[in-house]
């Protein structure tokens, strides 16, 4: 086993590019402490904050969290609307601090179910962030893996219909560039909070090859600190490099 105790090379070759997050848990935490479920999604929100802010100091390309599945309008109507007012207040809050700190902001799904005003505050806030070639954040919001292969699937029988393309000219590469993120890297790290062990439909085509990472802590309790072990974990994982949390950590204090 090759042993990288430098930090450059733990940086270029080690490091996930894309890590991927399903943020689960924010309601039975809530439940712990004897609080609404809403309480335990606003207190999820302070968690993106600071896992945004350590991975853009590892220097990782790439963050697609999980935040509203296609599945999820099944939950109760109150919740759901707190979930979509919760949502805009963010996008307003946060958007000025992303752009800030050079990151891009990209949400990824069907927006049309969104009211206007919600799809109009997306918009300005991706056109905000659009030029900027820092992290790239993907906020995965009433998305489904299923429905993403479904457009991208739907997209090319369109031009088969008109006879832009042959059948005999659909391949894998030509399926990835109709997918969502088509011009971002497959993810290689997925990361899931709340102890349970499923992908829950998560951008199942760019999933292909990633390690997957289970952690047992609810989302509101994940932390810099809960990022770093699993990079670590990762690293050793997939890479084979042996690296301690100490040197992931050494990275990120690595002043910019």
């Amino acid at each position: 086993m090759s042993d990288i105790t430098n930090e450059s090379a733990l940086n270029s070759q080690a490091l996930p590019k894309h890590i991927a997050i399903i943020m689960d848990g924010n309601g039975r935490w809530a439940k712990s402490k004897g609080k609404a479920r809403v309480f335990g999604h606003k207190a999820g929100v302070e968690a993106v904050r600071g896992t945004i802010a350590a991975a853009n100091k590892l220097g990782i390309t790439a963050v697609t969290l999980f935040a509203f599945s296609s599945e999820n309008w099944r939950r109760p109507e109150e919740e759901v609307t707190l979930l979509m007012e919760l949502f805009m207040t963010v996008l307003s809050r946060e958007v000025k601090r992303l752009h800030k700190n050079g990151i891009q902001l990209r949400v990824i799904g069907d927006k049309s179910r969104f009211s206007s005003r919600l799809q109009k505050k997306i918009q300005e806030a991706e056109e905000l962030t659009r030029h900027n070639s820092g992290l790239m954040l993907n906020i995965a919001a009433n998305y489904g893996g299923k429905w993403d292969i479904t457009q991208a699937v739907k997209s090319i029988a369109e031009e088969i219909k008109t006879g832009a393309i042959e059948i005999d000219d659909i391949n894998e590469s030509l399926i990835s560039s109709r997918i969502e993120m088509a011009d971002e890297p497959d993810v290689d790290l997925l990361i899931r909070t709340g102890g349970e062990c499923r992908i829950s439909n998560f951008v199942l085509w760019k999933l292909a090859y990633a390690e997957m990472y289970f952690s047992e802590q609810f989302w509101p309790d994940f932390n810099e600190e809960s990022l770093v072990s699993a990079v670590t974990w990762f690293v050793n994982r997939e890479r084979r490099f042996g690296c301690t949390s100490e040197q992931v950590r050494a990275l990120m204090e690595r002043p910019s």
